[in-house]
């Protein structure tokens, strides 16, 4: 059959599928529409159709019930227009483009079945073919694995062997055929070369039709309670990360829910920039933290903790101050196992003695003093785990408690509360004690007594179960002013005094912040959540191993995924035993290595791949394009007017989304001032949300798996002085071109990068 008859015939079958989801669309239109104008009522009449009495306890009942089943009623109608309004957005996008790719497939003993593959199942009138199979159904694995030939897939029922006869990848936009190619093992090489020839988008995109055999086996990876997948900048782990969790979503739909999933990602902008990516696929968000949300949302609001841009800052801008010295040996200690070692030791110290408690007050009075209860603690059974004894404490202060709120009960300040009450508080009161008589005074005011003190007391039995009667932070600090560590770094006692200043001002340095929570579990009990079944770590380079540990410890029973670069492990904190290291983890654990870049131009990722310690594993995408420009200039004052000449270059050359990429949030200000008013320019801060096209400012730790059109990298002397692997990560943010600008003598510090990879522009 000729090309052109093949593809007359596929634009048909376009034609068709297309006709096909214009009418389940207009069933769901008028369904939907039916739902929301009962929706409209519902919330319109709601208090019509709800009896509100308060007059009498009864009344009071009633009125809850009515509401209870109106709320009810308005949330499963509600649930139902939310559910098709999701069927039509998927529609919608089938009807752009229904599928992307074809294979015909022959099993053993069975008819030959065309199969076509998209982001979503269709079905036909009946309900009984597939007219599309989704890209995470077992069959569609044959599409990404498989070239022509012989092939198989597995099944909850076991092995399908068989035969692909065809394997065929297609362009549609917009209901029409824009490419059509037959392939082999490698998917989406021409597609790719269109996708990756445009110019960088706001927001990351799905990558389903160009899934490559690799990443594919990272997405359908089910048997891994440790995934690790090490891929170099560019490589697309994080892309297959979000399919992963789309397949999973998936494959387990009756009992993997978004409550069950988190995913650590590096800062809130990246948080932004992939937040599409699942939606597209038809699938709600996950929870998504960055671990320093994850970890200051655990901590007392009564102590602020640093946050690891702000640590990165130190590191890289105050090298000449005072104390430098002493809050590296801080950092790298406090970073590593040995540290939580020193923690358990001091655990067991507290057994005999110095924990720290509070007096548990009323009304600035205290029923029970921390003195009674550190002596309470220390009479249980040494032998107890210091939470379980806790946990008993928190029994026997509650058993205190009561025995004061009856003594409270005959206090003048309750009756003052009694005369306070309102109509609501009354006719509660009223309810909750069937027994009380009106016409006996004497019995109610002492039912509206102990009303007042129950609700007095309840704050402070709440305060008691969550264990706030314990000064964990006071404890804490005793680690490094009361004891003497059996071992320890011969540099301890400047590591103390360090720490001591910063927690007498309710301080946590970030290299503190996970090995204080590991203390407060330690003493509290770990409040690990055992809903979650699947944990992604994304940038797991810029883990600690105490931070790796430490999370290992509060998700004992979920399977992890961790995705990251070694060449780009930019934090004081993780260069040493880092976590993407297997033999510094736990044993079952999976390794998939990605080495070939797509995200680049082939002569960038040839220049960056100089400055990568794995360079040598980096392959190419084959995506020609421009080599990288160094701008020499013989004095520093002209960097802003050549800054200002480039921008105009790469904008006349159809640059959308330029990022100009500074070693500190520090030298982003002095950057952003020199431009500001000479070009519309946004800087981008630790506290930026949203990523728009233009002119961008920003450190290279928050570029962190973000790609750019264009990158400028002012002062990459100064960038390349500090660390190799910032200006690889900041050059690797590049997808189209990379400007580079440095002094007169910067070409030598590219050592023996042949001159040929990349361009020189001297400048007097």
């Amino acid at each position: 059959m000729s090309h052109a008859k093949s593809r007359a015939d596929e634009q048909r079958r376009v034609n068709d599928v297309i006709q096909e989801i214009n009418i389940k669309e207009e069933r769901l239109n008028a369904k939907s529409s039916g739902l929301k104008e009962s929706v409209i009522n519902l919330r319109k009449n709601f208090w019509e159709d709800v009896t509100v009495n308060l007059d009498e306890p009864d009344d009071v009942i009633e009125t809850q019930a009515s509401i209870k089943q109106q709320a009810e009623l308005l949330s499963e109608r509600e649930r139902t227009h939310g559910k098709i309004d999701d069927e039509l957005k998927i529609l919608y996008r089938l009807k752009d483009s229904p599928y992307f790719g074809r294979i015909d497939f022959k099993e053993q003993g069975s008819e030959k079945e065309n199969i076509y593959i998209g982001i979503s199942s269709l079905m036909d009138d009946q309900e009984e073919d597939f007219l599309v199979y989704d890209w995470r159904a077992p069959i569609s694995s044959l599409y990404y694995d498989y070239p022509p030939g012989k092939a198989a897939y597995e099944t909850i029922d076991g092995i399908i062997e068989g035969e692909i006869a065809l394997k065929r990848q297609f362009i549609i936009r917009q209901g029409l055929i824009k490419g059509m190619f037959d392939t082999g093992i490698t998917i989406g090489d021409k597609l790719l070369q269109q996708a990756l020839g445009n110019n960088a988008s706001t927001s990351m995109k799905s990558i389903v039709a160009t899934i490559q055999q690799e990443q594919n086996k990272i997405i359908r990876n089910e048997r891994s309670k440790l995934l690790i997948v090490q891929g170099v900048a560019g490589s697309g782990k994080t892309s297959a990360a979000l399919q992963r969790i789309a397949y999973l979503m998936y494959r387990y739909r009756e009992e993997l829910h978004p409550d069950n999933v988190v995913l650590f990602s590096p800062n809130p902008l990246f948080s932004s920039y992939i937040a599409n990516v699942l939606p597209e696929l038809g699938e709600a968000n996950v929870r998504q933290y960055t671990f320093y949300d994850y970890v200051e949302n655990r901590v007392e609001s009564t102590i602020s903790v640093e946050s690891p841009f702000d640590q990165m800052e130190y590191v890289l801008t105050q090298e000449n101050q005072d104390g430098y010295a002493v809050r590296m040996k801080n950092i790298d200690y406090k970073s590593g196992t040995g540290f939580k070692h020193m923690i358990n030791q001091f655990v067991k110290h507290l057994m005999k003695g110095e924990i720290q408690f509070r007096n548990i007050t009323l009304h600035n009075e205290v029923l029970i003093s921390k003195e009674q209860i550190r002596d309470y603690f220390y009479t249980l059974d040494s032998s107890i785990a210091i939470p379980n004894k806790m946990e008993l404490v928190v029994k026997w202060l509650l058993k205190e408690l009561r025995k004061h709120q009856k003594e409270e009960k005959r206090k003048d300040w309750v009756m003052e509360r009694v005369e306070l009450l309102n109509k609501e508080d009354y006719a509660q009161a009223y309810y909750k004690n069937e027994e009380m008589d009106a016409d006996d005074p004497a019995m109610e005011e002492e039912i509206l007594r102990t009303e007042i003190v129950k609700r007095a007391f309840s704050a402070i039995k709440k305060r008691v179960k969550r264990m706030e009667f314990v000064h964990v932070f006071k404890t804490y600090r005793r680690l490094f002013t009361e004891w003497t560590p059996p071992e320890a770094p011969e540099y301890w006692n400047e590591i103390s005094d360090l720490t001591e200043n910063n927690l007498l001002k309710n301080f946590l340095s970030w290299e503190d912040a996970t090995p204080y929570l590991y203390f407060k579990d330690s003493i509290l009990g770990a409040s690990s959540d055992r809903s979650v079944r699947h944990l992604f770590i994304d940038e797991a380079q810029d883990f600690s191993a105490f931070q790796f540990a430490y999370l290992s410890d509060v998700f004992p029973y979920t399977r992890m995924t961790l995705l990251g670069d070694i060449n780009q492990a930019i934090f004081a904190n993780t260069v040493e035993d880092n976590p993407l290291l297997p033999e510094h983890i736990r044993e079952s654990n999976e390794r998939i290595t990605l080495t070939k870049s797509y995200r680049s131009t082939r002569q960038i990722v040839m220049f960056t791949s100089y400055f990568a310690p794995d360079g040598e594993k980096i392959e190419p995408f084959n995506r020609d394009g421009m080599k990288p420009q160094l701008i020499q200039l013989e004095n520093e004052k002209d960097c802003t007017s050549a800054m200002l000449h480039s921008i105009h270059g790469l904008q006349e050359k159809g640059s959308e989304t330029i990022a100009i990429i500074c070693k500190t949030m520090e030298e982003s200000d002095a950057v952003f001032k020199s431009l500001d008013g000479k070009v519309p320019v946004k800087q981008i801060n630790e506290e930026t949300y949203n990523f728009e096209k233009g002119l961008l400012i920003l450190p290279v730790y928050l570029a962190k798996g973000i790609e750019f059109d264009a990158v400028i990298i002012p002062n990459a002397e100064s960038m390349m002085h500090a660390e190799k692997t910032l200006f690889y990560t900041a050059c690797t943010r590049a997808m189209h071109q990379l400007v580079m600008i440095g002094g007169k003598n910067m070409n030598e510090l590219f050592g023996d990068i042949p001159n040929y990879i990349y361009d020189v522009d001297s400048r007097p």
